[in-house]
C-alpha cells in the first residue's frame, strides 16, 4: 500500500457498478448478444425520442459549452418544488427547501460532512440497505453503527436502534439513514417504524431516502414541517429515466439546505443535466405513465418467482424484487449458501442476465416484459442445471 494513503481504507470495499453491456463468459470471455441489465434499479425505458431530440436542440441552440452552468440551480429548484407539492398535494415546499446534487450520492456525502466530520458525530443504518451510506461515511472517517432487520419482513430492529441512540456512543449519532422503500429488499416503512422516526431525538438528523417514491406512491413529505430534523432524498435516476444525467435532490428545513449549499462543490451539476431534469419535470405525466407498466411487471415477476420452490421471495413497493435460495435448495446443492448463490448469479451473468448479488440473496430490477420473461426462463433452467431446484 502506498505510504501516503490512509491505512483504514485498505479494508474498505468500494461500491461496484454494473459491468456494462459485455458479459464475461467462462473460457474464453465472450460478449453476449442480449444483455438484460437488471442489477442497478434503473428504468428499463429510455427517454422518448422526441424528448431526446428536444434535449439535443437545447444543447445545440441554447446551452453555451464555454460557460459554467447555473451554480444556484434556481430554475430547477422552482420546478422541483412545484412537482413535490403536486405529488404530495401540499403547498409548503419552496425553492429554499430544495438543494440539488450530482446524484443522491453527492447529497449523502454533503450530509455527512455537515453533521459528522471532525469527530463530531457517527451514523446509524439498518442492514441490509443501500451500501453507499456506510461506504461514504467510512471514506470520511465517520463511525458507522448498524442494526439488523427482521428476517421475515425486513422491518428495522427499532429496539436495537434505540439502544444505540440512547446509549450515548462517542461520538454521538448525528445521522440516521432509512430508505422508504428499502433497497435491496423493497419493503416500505411500516406505521410502527414511521412512528418511531417521529420520536427520534431532534439532535439526530433523520435521512429518509425516497429514491423509489414514484413506484411506491408513499412519502413522508407531508409530515416534514413538523420535523425540522428530517430530510428527504429523491432522484431523477429511477422513475424519470435520467440515470446517466446524475440528478438528485433533497427537501428539508431551509437552514439545513443553506448549509448543504455551502458544502457542495461549485457548479456541481452540468447544464445539460439541469436541462434534462427540467425537461423531465415539464413532461412528467408522460414519462411517469410507464410506472403502471413497471409495477404490473413487478407483481407478475413476484408471482412467478413465488412458484419456484427453491426461492424465498419478498413483496416489493419499489422497482425491484429481492429473493434468496431456500435452505432446502442450498442443502440439495451440497454447497455453502454463499457458494450456491454465487454459482447461480454467475451462471445468469454468463447467459446475459445481470442481477445483483447482495445480502445473501439477489436483487432483481424489474425490466421490460421481454427482459423479465428471459430472466424467468434463464433462472428456472439454471436452478435445474445447478441442482438447486426441488
Amino acid at each position: 500500500m502506498l505510504p501516503f494513503i490512509r491505512s483504514d481504507l485498505a479494508q474498505l470495499v468500494a461500491y461496484t457498478p454494473h459491468p456494462g453491456s459485455t458479459v464475461q463468459g467462462s473460457t474464453p470471455s465472450v460478449p453476449v448478444q442480449v444483455v438484460d441489465r437488471l442489477d442497478t434499479n434503473e428504468s428499463p425505458y429510455d427517454l422518448p425520442p422526441e424528448l431526446k431530440q428536444k434535449l439535443a436542440w437545447l444543447y445545440q441552440n441554447e446551452l453555451e459549452a464555454n460557460r459554467y452552468p447555473d451554480g444556484g440551480h434556481q430554475q430547477l429548484k422552482r420546478a422541483i418544488a412545484h412537482y413535490a407539492n403536486i405529488s404530495a398535494q401540499t403547498l409548503w415546499v419552496q425553492p429554499e427547501n430544495i438543494t440539488v446534487g450530482n446524484g443522491s450520492d453527492e447529497l449523502i456525502r454533503s450530509l455527512l460532512i455537515a453533521t459528522c466530520l471532525g469527530g463530531e458525530g457517527s451514523i446509524l443504518v439498518a442492514d441490509p440497505t443501500f451500501s453507499m451510506y456506510g461506504i461514504t461515511a467510512t471514506t470520511l472517517g465517520v463511525s458507522v453503527h448498524s442494526v439488523g432487520r427482521d428476517e421475515g419482513t425486513f422491518a428495522i430492529d427499532v429496539e436495537a436502534a434505540n439502544q444505540i441512540l440512547n446509549g450515548a456512543p462517542q461520538p454521538a449519532v448525528r445521522l440516521l439513514f432509512v430508505v422508504h422503500p428499502n433497497s435491496p429488499t423493497g419493503n416500505a416503512l411500516t406505521p410502527a417504524e414511521i412512528d418511531w422516526l417521529r420520536h427520534v431525538p431532534e439532535s439526530v438528523l433523520v435521512v429518509i431516502d425516497e429514491a423509489y417514491f414514484e413506484f411506491s406512491g408513499t412519502s413522508l413529505l407531508t409530515e416534514m414541517p413538523q420535523h425540522p430534523n428530517w430530510v428527504i432524498l429523491r432522484t431523477f435516476s429511477k422513475a424519470f429515466r435520467l440515470a446517466s444525467h446524475r440528478v438528485g435532490y433533497a427537501i428539508s428545513h431551509p437552514e439545513l439546505v443553506a448549509t448543504l449549499d455551502k458544502i457542495r462543490l461549485p457548479y456541481n451539476l452540468p447544464s445539460l443535466s439541469q436541462s434534462a431534469a427540467l425537461l423531465a419535470l415539464e413532461h412528467a405525466p408522460n414519462l411517469l405513465e410507464v410506472i403502471g407498466t413497471i409495477t404490473a411487471e413487478r407483481d407478475r415477476l413476484y408471482q412467478a418467482l413465488q412458484q419456484c420452490p427453491s426461492l424465498q421471495v419478498w413483496p416489493s413497493a419499489a422497482n425491484l424484487i429481492f429473493a434468496r435460495l431456500t435452505p432446502e435448495a442450498v442443502a440439495q446443492s451440497a454447497q455453502s449458501a454463499e457458494e450456491a448463490a454465487i454459482a447461480l448469479f454467475q451462471s445468469l451473468k454468463t447467459q446475459g442476465t445481470l442481477i445483483r448479488y447482495i445480502a445473501g440473496g439477489f436483487r432483481i430490477t424489474v425490466g421490460t416484459p421481454e427482459e423479465n420473461q428471459r430472466t424467468l426462463t434463464r433462472l428456472t433452467a439454471t436452478l435445474q442445471r445447478l441442482s438447486l431446484a426441488k
